[in-house]
């Protein structure tokens, strides 16, 4: 599979996510150099407050061989802020040794002002923003996005 093929599963996965009427739906995938699928994860998976990229990068231990070779698939922008944790996503990412990350859509000012892209790229993370998959990154939010009630 190619990045837009990856990208396309994450936002496939922000589909699981359970609607919130205060926090995005979020799908993230983690895959090795060699393009083999590491972990997956979304938004809301194992308590309501992890993040995608939180949740997939739970599933890996610190010291995997493979992290520093890897690219995180996310299909919204990483977090730069969190009410809810001590370290945001994009600090996650850093301080995995991830060293890129595709991501589909940037995060709307709608809930925290996010420079996660510009924080992982500051951090010498390589950051490819893919917006023509920006669509279905945002179906899954279309109840925060319209103002209207969350559907499932």
């Amino acid at each position: 599979m190619n990045d837009h093929d990856w990208l396309r599963l994450a936002c496939e996965l922000a589909r699981l996510c359970p609607p919130s009427p205060t926090a995005f739906s979020v799908g993230a995938v983690v895959v090795d150099a060699d393009g083999r699928e590491i972990a997956r994860g979304y938004s809301r998976e194992s308590d309501p407050h992890v993040h995608a990229e939180e949740s997939a990068l739970a599933k890996i231990a610190p010291d995997d061989p493979r992290l520093p070779g890897a690219t995180v698939y996310s299909s919204l922008e990483p977090c730069s802020r969190r009410r809810s944790r001590p370290r945001p996503c994009s600090r996650l990412i850093v301080d995995s040794g991830v060293p890129r990350v595709v991501m589909a859509w940037r995060e709307p000012l709608l809930f925290v002002d996010c420079h996660g892209a510009e924080e992982l790229a500051a951090a010498g993370v390589t950051v490819v923003e893919i917006p023509e998959l920006a669509e279905a990154a945002r179906e899954p939010n279309a109840h925060l996005l319209s103002g209207g009630p969350a559907t499932t």
